[in-house]
């Protein structure tokens, strides 16, 4: 059996520990005897027959009928898949999206189905390109649609795509793609990579509008979600599940199919399985891989450095297929989630550590920029706990990682705008979100580089600032270790040039002895706090 993850006490013999830094890495010795590190679990088994284990979840689904039973000869289907920002980083191929997608056609064919639409449920990121499109869905699916104009990104600023359900009793407005909306039977293909993916998340706000995502991606829903990985105490979650109520009584017949993966991030050998190794257990041989890894690195230029990590794909292996009606089927991939990830960890720390590495959701084939920097520590890592956070109210987070002032021109347009301008201006959320978003969230130039190009929508850098906003309030202090000074208080936060001169920083804010906890990550868990 794999081991599972735990939690250790740094004593004097603890060798340095691996902290991540973008493109990069850190070897950081901790301070003995109020120091922890919590590492993750080892990859689950993967399933056996996975082509078996996705007919039999068609076949036997959960409270609905078997999905050939479903497909009628001159009925509308069509099948949204998640996009390019899961999972992180890319799995080798064949994607499992791309298995299911086909196995689904196979079945669509033999029932005399030929109106069949396939959908990358973007929300408001960018669109996907070619190449991502064929790494999600495969050649031969990619092949037979998209030159047909079957195969697409969802718009959600197409005024005649997109049908309006209804209202909450919340009085959220709920808009989803119209095709979706007005299909027979709309079946939707996910990869749960954390426990917050999936459930009615994927429809309410993957096939969704700004109109209608507003709604649940703002300030105040944000700092009363207790963890975006804990689905029962986070509103964004109660507010997706709100809407998905609105789907089914306005008639949308939704067919979920989850998939879960193990956390494989790195591969069991290669150069880059060192990453996902206690150090302690590291041989002579991963000692030298790392160190010329690690040196190699420093001597390329930093757009080498980035190209080296994109191209990198995942062996993740396959530990779930589950497919029925949304809610039951949600039930059993988190059960999944979080055999993978859960590890028990006894009370809060003073300073909690984290190793930022160069990738996150938003900048799949691209620059990881100081907004998203702030977004993964304080948005993704800083949640990955159940229970309550893993650093006390008012302690202090530290991070590594270049936070370089660099940004992705075509992708992130209106990020430049947001750190040159918001930024400058304020960093209170609540601010924000007063002042500035409607005039970005409206504007035409925006709309039309998410619409026509691979651009972000003109919002979603203010929504990679509210993710964070939970954090900001809990926290007495963020510091960043190894970033770039200027973008660093630029985000409001302390930069350091050493672990050790962070903690001393720290210590202004926690008191002398603090205690220390490192969250080893990635490859990813989920801290259950008591």
């Amino acid at each position: 059996m794999p081991r599972p993850g735990f939690v250790l006490d740094v004593d004097k013999s603890t060798p340095p520990v691996l902290f991540h830094h973008g493109e990069g890495f850190r070897l950081e010795k901790l301070p003995a005897d109020r120091t922890r590190v919590i590492y993750p679990g080892e990859p689950l088994d993967a399933l056996d027959d996975v082509e078996a284990e996705i007919q039999h979840a068609l076949l036997n689904p959960l409270e609905m009928d078997p999905l050939p039973t479903l497909l009628k000869p001159g009925m509308k289907l069509t099948i949204a898949f998640d996009d390019v920002s899961l999972p992180l980083p890319p799995m080798k191929r064949p994607d499992i999206r791309q298995r299911v997608i086909e196995a689904v056609l196979d079945m669509a064919a033999a029932a005399g189905v030929d109106d069949v639409h396939l959908i990358a449920a973007l929300a408001l990121h960018r669109r996907m390109t070619e190449d991502e499109l064929r790494q999600a869905v495969g050649d031969r699916v990619y092949d037979a649609f998209a030159p047909q104009g079957a195969l697409y990104n969802h718009d959600a600023e197409d005024p005649d795509n997109l049908a309006f359900l209804g209202e909450t009793k919340h009085g959220e407005e709920v808009e989803i793609n119209k095709r979706a909306a007005e299909s027979d039977l709309l079946i939707y293909v996910n990869i749960n990579i954390v426990s917050m993916d999936g459930g009615h998340k994927s429809t309410a706000t993957g096939l969704a509008s700004y109109r209608s995502i507003k709604h649940h991606h703002n300030v105040h829903t944000m700092e009363h979600s207790k963890s975006f990985m804990d689905r029962h105490n986070s509103e964004l979650h109660h507010s997706n599940w709100r809407m998905g109520k609105v789907i089914a009584d306005a008639g949308v017949k939704v067919f979920q199919i989850e998939t879960t993966i193990n956390n494989d991030t790195f591969g069991q050998d290669g150069p880059m399985s060192v990453l996902a190794k206690r150090e302690w257990e590291w041989t002579a041989k991963d000692r030298v891989s790392f160190i010329g890894m690690q040196q190699g690195l420093k001597r390329v230029s930093s757009s080498t450095r980035r190209k080296i990590f994109q191209a990198h794909r995942a062996p993740y292996g396959v530990t779930s297929v589950t497919a029925g009606a949304i809610e039951p089927v949600h039930e059993r991939t988190l059960e999944k989630c979080f055999d993978q990830h859960i590890v028990e960890v006894e009370g809060q720390t003073d300073i909690l550590t984290m190793g930022l590495p160069y990738i996150c959701p938003y900048n799949v084939n691209s620059i990881m920029n100081p907004i998203l920097v702030m977004c993964l520590g304080l948005g993704y890592f800083f949640n990955m706990y159940r229970g309550k956070p893993l650093v006390r109210e008012g302690g202090v987070l530290i991070m590594t990682h270049p936070t370089p002032w660099e940004f992705h021109p075509v992708h992130h347009p209106s990020y430049i705008d947001f750190f040159e301008q918001v930024l400058a201006d304020t960093t209170d959320p609540k601010e924000i979100e007063q002042k500035w978003e409607k005039q970005f969230a409206e504007d035409e130039w925006y709309r039309h580089l998410y619409r026509t190009s691979y651009a972000y929508h003109g919002v979603h850098p203010f929504y990679m600032w509210y993710w964070g906003s939970h954090a900001l309030k809990h926290l007495g202090r963020v510091i960043i270790v190894g970033g770039d000074k200027r973008a660093v208080h630029r985000l409001g936060f302390k930069a350091a040039s050493t672990l050790n001169d962070a903690f001393e920083m720290a210590e202004d804010v926690v008191g002398r002895h603090p205690t220390i906890t490192h969250l080893k990550n990635p490859p990813i868990l989920m801290a259950d706090v008591k």
